[in-house]
């Protein structure tokens, strides 16, 4: 029996064949389906994914970046791979959308399936330019084709039988609060993006990639992954359909917010390294305008923008309340009772210590004097309050509420709320850094 040759024996030219075989497979199924519109399954894309990044490190790795011949051919599987990927995310925010009891989605849904049918229509404008492109590179091309049948969509009417019941799983409080704080730790940290209207093609480039790129989205997209893990190991792992529905909204909202997120980071990257005009040489430059020719850089940021950062602040504040509401079911509860600032009261700079306290960790926290309640998240109440402390010449105060906060405003309380008796400032203990 002959021996199987070396693997150093295959030529590159034998190698890109084999490495481009379904890559191209796909391209040819996109051109000749009858309604091309409707073949983009979840399984299409992960075909598409996973053929291209292949190619693209087969390529990158033999020196396609900086070869002439071979670099837009390099580039239009990354266009491939990263178009694939955000339409595989859109596919999957739409799958499971019933599931996540986000209320009213009308206007999400439509949104979301033109981002949708800009995705399809990119692919389907690449695809005879990769078999194109593959021909003069002369890479043979698939005589088979893909089956239909080999793509079909991830719904069916049938559902497999809940046998596993996860509501009598011990819900770790702990875990429930820290959950429900950081998703609204991650909602206010991101109020800085929020926006009414939509933007126009000259705003979207003012804020693309100086504010909004590709970093600063995988960024919160990493975070907010985490605490989806986190949700599914320490709360419930049992999916959407049974459970606590309070929690399991909560998960809806940060779930969609991770794919769109995914979905932005995906467009980001390709506009910012692939459409983006950043100086390069002639031939990165030529290939960016033909990339431009197929994929309107305006249509793919304005989904990026309008779609994407325009859902992901809408969930993410629209999830505030509910997580409010679960957080302070369950956090720890106590009452301290400590001095009001020395000479000069709650004035502008003890209150705002207080509040920004209070708002770190998200519970309910409440400033009483006899039958009067003060929000003390709120710096305008503290304030007020503070002005019937100095009316009626008080000098101990009761915090009810989330014990996290009450043991940093007994820490705060010790350095006199953070100012001397002049009202000038003083270094805080470590463990309010937080607050500076």
């Amino acid at each position: 029996m002959e021996a199987a040759p070396a693997t150093c024996d295959i030529s590159f030219s034998e190698r890109v064949r084999i490495f481009s075989h379904d890559y191209l497979k796909c391209c040819k199924y996109i051109l000749n389906a009858d309604t091309p519109e409707h073949v983009f399954s979840k399984k299409l894309y992960t075909t598409f994914i996973s053929s291209s990044q292949l190619l693209e490190d087969f390529l990158d790795f033999h020196g396609a970046k900086n070869n002439k011949n071979w670099y837009f051919y390099r580039e239009l599987s990354a266009a491939i791979r990263h178009l694939s990927l955000g339409g595989y995310s859109q596919r999957h925010i739409t799958t499971r959308l019933d599931f996540y009891e986000l209320g009213d989605t009308t206007d999400f849904e439509r949104e979301g399936n033109a981002t949708h049918e800009l995705l399809k229509k990119a692919l389907m404008k690449l695809a005879p330019v990769i078999i194109k492109e593959a021909k003069r590179l002369k890479i043979s091309i698939p005589d088979e084709d893909f089956d239909s049948s080999g793509f079909p969509g991830i719904t069916t009417t049938e559902m497999l039988k809940a046998d596993i019941v996860d509501d009598n799983k011990d819900l770790q409080k702990k875990s429930i609060v820290k959950i429900a704080s950081e998703f609204l730790s991650i909602a206010g940290n991101f109020d800085q993006f929020r926006f009414y209207d939509p933007y126009d093609a000259k705003e979207i480039l003012s804020i693309v990639p100086q504010v909004i790129n590709e970093v600063e989205v995988r960024r919160f997209e990493m975070v907010v992954h985490n605490l989806q893990s986190s949700f599914d190991t320490y709360v419930i792992h049992g999916g959407y359909r049974f459970g606590n529905r309070e929690l399991k909204q909560l998960r809806g909202y940060f779930s969609v917010v991770f794919h769109l997120l995914q979905i932005m980071g995906r467009l980001l990257h390709f506009y910012e390294r692939h459409l983006h005009e950043a100086g390069y040489k002639n031939i990165y430059k030529t290939v960016q305008k033909r990339l431009s020719l197929l994929i309107d850089p305006k249509a793919l940021l304005d989904r990026t923008i309008n779609y994407g950062l325009f859902y992901v602040c809408h969930y993410l504040n629209t999830g505030k309340e509910l997580a409010r509401n679960i957080l302070n079911e369950n956090i720890e509860r106590g009452s301290i009772s400590v001095g009001v600032p020395v000479k000069l009261g709650f004035h502008a700079r003890p209150s705002l210590l207080l509040a920004k306290i209070v708002q770190y960790y998200g519970g309910q926290v409440e400033l009483v004097m006899g039958k009067d309640r003060f929000d003390a998240s709120s710096v305008l109440d503290i304030q007020w309050a503070g002005g019937k402390i100095q009316k009626e010449n008080i000098n101990q105060v009761v915090f009810e509420g989330d014990t996290r906060a009450l043991k940093d405003i007994e820490i705060l309380s010790g350095v006199n709320y953070g100012e001397d008796s002049m009202g000038k400032g003083v270094p805080l203990p470590k463990e309010l850094t937080y607050l500076r």
